[in-house]
């Protein structure tokens, strides 16, 4: 998995790569509650996510806990099969997903 993030206007938009799974959620947690801090905004690009499991939602939704209080969460360009996940498992009705 890759990660590359910018912070522009208190917006911070992250580009992740790759799966989100058990292997890869806790390196996930570290970069993004570390830098979602100073974030009014969080903007996740799930253009190039093939694959999220349980352990990635439960990262998503810590973040999506944190950044409620502020101006939000949003996931951007998941493919058809991550957005199934979020539609399964509820987080279309939780998540700003577009």
């Amino acid at each position: 998995m890759q990660i590359c993030k910018k912070m522009a206007d208190s917006i911070l938009h992250v580009s992740i790569a790759g799966k989100i799974d058990t292997v890869t959620a806790p390196a996930l947690d570290r970069e993004l509650l570390e830098d979602c801090g100073a974030a009014q905004a969080l903007v996740l690009d799930f253009s190039q996510v093939d694959y999220i499991s349980s352990a990635g939602l439960r990262i998503l939704l810590r973040l999506h806990k944190r950044m409620v209080e502020r101006q939000g969460m949003r996931i951007v360009n998941a493919n058809e099969t991550v957005r199934e996940v979020f539609s399964i498992t509820g987080f279309v009705d939780l998540f700003t997903i577009e």
